[in-house]
């Protein structure tokens, strides 16, 4: 079953979910290559004055991204968003997606993000703006309320489908469940069967099996998959075969796992430069290693290395010592 977001069809039905300070060009070209079936890029302000810093004009960067390129906007006021959105979609962005999912409070505070489904008419105001605005599909991300006593987004999505949207993204929590608890499935499946505009399902999917039970007790058309990414990009191209195939892949080979990290750090490095790269390094490869033994002493040796040769060289010595480890024991 295809999914479409409006032109466009997407080669299957997992999707890279927006994630800030994550979800940059060197994470969503590596996830596209592994399987995922779109990627979003990380969410960038409304207010078109705060792009000129370093950190919004790399987020703004789109070519060379993988298309159709989606670009996440957030914000609060109607006018500034969509001048947002058609900002990006004359930078190059094919798909503008609108949050109101993300319960973080420097965003929430601002009434943006998942603050925004207190208020409905506001939504209602936002969406109109935004898909008068540009020519392109507009997508939206939402929670399934604002609490667990307002649980709006049946009423949200309805909305949203009035307004044109042209795809759902639901995380089965509330804004004030954060990422604790279970994501309620059932709340998704009633806003699927709710609209006809196809609807993502997003929350706690971490392994192939979970995407399955996912989209049958959902119906969604397609996943998003946020932090289980972090560290294992190869996880959409598990789900990918375990959905075709009822099999699971084998896990990584330690020499894919290092081929792959390795890739990801030079990738940093040259789009952020040696300084940042190196900064921004050291979270992904702490998730990279998190599960493999002497992680935490590696981690806390090569958080203090400063530039990329020794980043490098000390990644590639850890994997040495593992493989040989691994000979011993074999």
């Amino acid at each position: 079953m295809a999914v479409r977001i409006g032109p466009y069809t997407l080669p299957n039905r997992l999707i890279l979910a927006p994630m800030a300070g994550v979800t940059d060009r060197p994470f969503r070209l590596l996830c596209r290559r592994l399987g995922a079936g779109l990627v979003v890029s990380e969410m960038v302000t409304s207010d078109v004055r705060l792009w000129n810093s370093r950190k919004s004009r790399l987020r703004l960067l789109h070519e060379g991204d993988p298309e159709p390129r989606s670009v996440q906007i957030a914000g609060g006021d109607p006018q500034m968003l969509a001048e947002a959105a058609r900002r990006n979609v004359e930078l190059g962005a094919q798909i503008i997606d609108i949050n109101m999912g993300c319960p973080a409070k420097k965003v929430c505070n601002k009434a943006a993000g998942s603050a925004l489904m207190k208020d409905e008419s506001l939504v209602e105001a936002i969406l109109q703006a935004v898909v008068a605005a540009v020519d392109v599909p507009v997508t939206l991300k939402i929670r399934t309320g604002w609490d667990r006593q307002n649980k709006n987004g049946l009423r949200v999505a309805k909305i949203a489908e009035q307004a044109g949207i042209a795809a759902l993204a639901v995380h089965g929590r509330t804004r004030a469940d954060l990422y604790t608890g279970e994501a309620e499935y059932d709340t998704i499946a009633a806003i699927k069967q709710a609209v006809s505009m196809p609807v993502f399902a997003n929350g706690d999917i971490d392994s192939p099996r979970k995407a399955r039970t996912v989209l049958e007790r959902t119906g969604a058309d397609a996943l998003l998959i946020g932090r289980a990414a972090q560290g294992r990009p190869w996880i959409f191209r598990e789900i990918e075969h375990y959905l075709a195939t009822g099999n699971e892949l084998p896990p990584p080979s330690l020499t894919e796992v290092e081929r792959i990290l390795l890739e990801h750090l030079a990738a940093l490095h040259a789009f952020y430069g040696e300084e940042m790269g190196v900064r921004i390094a050291r979270k992904h490869v702490g998730w990279y290693l998190a599960t493999l033994p002497g992680a935490r002493e590696f981690r806390a040796h090569f958080n203090r290395l400063d530039n990329t040769d020794a980043q490098c060289a000390n990644v590639r010595q850890y994997f040495a010592e593992r493989q040989n480890g691994e000979e011993v024991a074999a």
